[in-house]
């Protein structure tokens, strides 16, 4: 984990860790491990973001009165755990914006089912379209009005008696992509009630953590590669170990 050379001894991330965990940090980015049930970004609910976290950690970090920046450069659903990167300056944020319209970003996500893909691995292509009131996507295997073109590759990694471990690398950034796509051949991710799972999981999250972020540092250039620790319970450490 590389850090400002300049911060200061006192680190106040066990306030967080309810929120999230810090996988890295330097004077441009900062990456965090949410945990599933946190928002990224404010929406209808009025519930604090993860975005408002993070600026707080920072300030009382490096003891900033004022206000500090961190820019949300993507999204994951809220029962999702997981890798998420923001930026600390509008320079870094725009950069990053740049990388993620151009498709320069790769993004790893590890699932769990309870269903074993027919094919060990594949590519999955369709059209989704977004049901706003109930917020549920469908995947179309062909273009439909108001559809938008989605694409990813799957590979499954590990089985035991009743669940597998599938990685998932999308190549497009739909909302409710992985979710709606590998529920549609069969592979519902745990928990996952909207898209047919049949129980919730305990916590009230889903079995969908985003793993990897790869990409190029926006301002020195150098080629990152960033994991962050699945979920520590018994089901997560067995398949994933």
């Amino acid at each position: 984990m590389l850090l400002d050379s300049t911060e200061p001894s006192f680190d106040p991330i066990d306030e967080f860790e309810k929120f999230f965990t810090l996988v890295f940090e330097d004077n441009h980015l900062i990456a965090v491990n949410k945990k599933n049930g946190v928002l990224v970004q404010g929406d209808e609910t009025g519930d604090t973001p993860l975005s408002e976290h993070v600026k707080e950690y920072l300030k009382k970090k490096y003891n900033k009165p004022g206000n500090v920046f961190a820019g949300v450069i993507h999204r994951i659903d809220r029962p999702v755990s997981g890798l998420v990167l923001l930026a600390k300056t509008s320079k870094a944020l725009e950069r990053m914006n740049k990388q993620f319209a151009d498709k320069k970003i790769q993004k790893t996500y590890l699932m769990i089912t309870g269903t074993k893909p027919a094919n060990p691995s594949g590519k999955l292509v369709h059209w989704l379209t977004k049901d706003s009131k109930r917020n549920i996507a469908k995947a179309h295997k062909t273009e439909v009005k108001e559809s938008k073109y989605c694409e990813l590759s799957y590979t499954l990694l590990k089985s035991s008696d009743r669940y597998f471990l599938i990685e998932v690398k999308p190549i497009t950034g739909r909302s409710h992509q992985i979710r709606c796509q590998m529920a549609s051949i069969g592979c519902i991710i745990k928990g996952d009630l909207k898209y047919g799972a049949p129980r919730s999981n305990p916590d009230g999250g889903i079995c969908l953590h985003s793993y990897k972020l790869s990409f190029e540092h926006p301002v020195t250039g150098e080629k990152m590669n960033l994991k962050a620790p699945t979920p520590s319970d018994a089901l997560w450490n067995a398949l994933n170990s």
